[in-house]
């Protein structure tokens, strides 16, 4: 990568980086899975469907509806907010960047890439920055496209996820092993985040109208 991709690269209003450590916890790499589960459940409380149903279908079938996320419920009121007033609302956008924040954190954890147990506060390792839009600089009707235009980046992030997963089991075993995150794995699970939170910058949380580069970097 050249100079000038990567300053466009570190000026995109979405950026992310985890510190690597240089040892990782056996025990609790080992048992991540039972340990996580408190706080994957927290997350799923304060982030997860708001608006489901619950209705009796014609057979007399109890049958659930589902709703949306409050990501998502955000994003689209955020839409109809730039298309319609061009303003975009710091409280709205604060509550995004710190749900985002959050679940970063459970994330890294949950990936192994770190050992401290997610804080539902405090930054800890996990750096994830994005900068608040000037509204009238956006484009009121690009909201309404964004999400088909990141389509692309969908195709590829579902590829890339499939490689996580692979990566994460490989450094599984390396860290019982040697204690130690391969540094060529934690690097690509770390650039699939940064993949997808620039994607979420542009499409979800519609903070920039600046296409997201397709790069790990």
């Amino acid at each position: 990568m050249n100079d000038q991709n990567a300053l466009a690269m570190q000026s995109y209003p979405a950026r992310l980086t985890i510190d690597r450590p240089e040892t990782l916890d056996r025990v609790t790499t080992l048992l991540r899975f039972v340990w996580i589960i408190p706080i994957a459940v927290v997350f799923a409380l304060v982030s997860g469907d708001r608006s489901s149903a619950v209705t009796i279908s014609e057979t007399g079938e109890r049958v659930r509806t589902g709703g949306t996320s409050i990501a998502f419920s955000i994003g689209a009121a955020t839409a109809l907010m730039l298309l319609f007033r061009q303003r975009y609302p710091r409280w709205w956008f604060d509550f995004q960047l710190a749900l985002a924040k959050f679940a970063y954190r459970v994330a890294a954890y949950a990936l192994l890439l770190r050992d401290e147990y997610p804080s539902t506060e405090d930054e800890q390792a996990i750096h994830l920055e994005l900068a608040y839009p000037d509204a009238k600089r956006l484009n009121s009707w690009l909201p309404l496209v964004k999400w088909i235009l990141a389509i692309p980046h969908y195709i590829v992030l579902v590829i890339l996820f499939i490689g996580v997963v692979v990566a994460v089991v490989i450094a599984w075993f390396a860290i019982l092993i040697t204690g130690h995150y391969p540094r060529p794995l934690f690097d690509y699970v770390v650039g699939v985040g940064r993949w997808l939170l620039r994607v979420q910058a542009y499409a979800i949380l519609l903070v920039t109208d600046r296409y997201p580069p397709f790069s790990l970097s």
